[in-house]
């Protein structure tokens, strides 16, 4: 490799400073806000819409009561499920669970990713029966797993873990795989270890890839958790829906469906903050 090429691998690799970055013209901030503001409120049309669109055939009793019950009425229900504690206790219950499950599910993928991106016997080994067995949903290892776990809370633990390994796993494999070969050379001419090799390059490099990964498997995780709830759960926010429609209350069914799509928003919005911030930090060091 020429010296000439050396320089501009290692500035593709990230050993050089980058440049500093490049002040926003006059205006420019208040034009991204604008910007910002207005996709926004575009996101925000459809969910009017429906929501117009229920509280019209509500009011018009177009739809019985008894199955769609009116927006007011499951703001209610949820302001008092809210206020006698139960909403409470039963997200802590299921986000216990969920968090549980998701660090034994994503540190065990996160594991086997890195295993098979950087071993090719491991990957020739494991990688296509890893492959195959990721295409069966978690809901069919639910009576096997019973067999052996039982209903109680390993069962609900093992399933999001098997949820939450597979996409942290695939995508870990993926960004090792695709670490640019410029980047290994580098790493060659300054004569690094296999410890420098995966701390100072592979992984930095992989960094977007493992946490796509990591918010797909949080999802997974949250998914598989409501999923379990409703089939096998006394408690959590999958049970407050078996327990509305047993009791006929579709009020209850709502309330619940829209906490468990909130809290998915809440954990998803909360992981893309750390990662746009860890991606800063990456391309701070670029």
């Amino acid at each position: 490799m020429t010296q000439q090429g050396i320089q501009e691998s290692q500035t593709q690799a990230g050993y050089k400073l980058a440049a500093p970055d490049v002040a926003l013209p006059a205006g420019g901030a208040s034009r991204l806000l604008s910007r910002k503001v207005g996709n926004v409120a575009v996101g925000l049309v459809f969910p009017a819409a429906l929501l117009l669109a229920w509280s019209y055939a509500s009011q018009r009793e177009l739809i019985p009561a008894q199955i769609l019950p009116a927006p007011g009425l499951v703001v209610q229900t949820l302001t008092e499920l809210a206020s006698s504690g139960d909403l409470h206790t039963n997200i802590a219950i299921s986000l216990g669970r969920v968090l549980g499950g998701f660090a034994a599910g994503g540190a065990a993928g996160l594991a086997l990713g890195i295993a098979m991106g950087l071993s090719r016997r491991i990957e020739e080994h494991v990688h296509p029966l890893f492959k195959a067995l990721a295409q069966v949903p978690a809901l069919a290892w639910l009576p096997l797993v019973m067999m052996v776990a039982g209903i109680g809370e390993s069962l609900k633990l093992i399933l999001i873990a098997q949820a939450s390994l597979i996409p942290v796993a695939i995508n870990t494999f993926e960004g090792i795989k695709n670490v640019p070969r410029s980047y290994i050379e580098v790493a060659r001419v300054f004569r690094f270890s296999h410890a420098q090799l995966l701390r100072k390059v592979v992984l930095p490099a992989a960094v977007p890839s493992i946490a796509v990964g990591i918010r797909y498997g949080l999802t997974q995780a949250w998914l598989s958790l409501v999923t379990v709830e409703l089939l096998a759960s006394s408690e959590g926010v999958g049970f407050l829906i078996v327990w509305g429609r047993q009791l006929f209350q579709l009020d209850v069914v709502l309330a619940a469906i829209l906490v468990v799509g909130i809290v998915g928003l809440a954990l998803d919005k909360g992981l893309e903050a750390i990662e746009a911030r860890l991606l800063r930090w990456r391309r701070a060091a670029l």
